[in-house]
């Protein structure tokens, strides 16, 4: 079983930075970050595969976030940058407990965090 615990959601200014936490208890092979706004299908944002640290991002996002992972901490971290109001989103913490070829899918993660709000504004 795992357990994920976001932090470091808040407000922030268009064209702001932000980063996003999740703490992380027992074995993933991938972890991600997802996001969602009302009356909307949660969206993939960026992926790694913890073993290798191998990344994923949604193409809306490349350039401006960066995911990684602290292994001794267990931690997943996404660095978000140039940020847009159309960002704005709750934004959820993910984990797979097995192989994908689809890490920026929703129905390929086992395990979520109860998401923290970011809002661009």
């Amino acid at each position: 079983h795992v357990q994920l615990v976001e932090s470091g959601g808040g407000l922030v200014q268009p064209g702001g930075s932000l980063r996003l936490s999740c703490a992380a208890s027992g074995y993933t092979d991938y972890m991600a970050w997802f996001r969602q706004t009302p009356g909307q299908e949660r969206e993939g944002v960026a992926s790694i595969y913890t073993h290798d640290g191998g990344t994923w991002y949604a193409d809306s996002v490349k350039g401006r976030f960066t995911i990684s992972i602290d292994k001794a901490k267990n931690t997943l971290f996404l660095q978000m940058g140039s940020l847009d109001p159309e960002d704005t989103a709750m934004y959820y913490c993910a984990a797979a407990t097995r192989l994908t070829w689809r890490p920026l899918v929703e129905s390929e993660y086992n395990y979520w965090g109860q998401g923290t709000q970011v809002t661009v504004s």
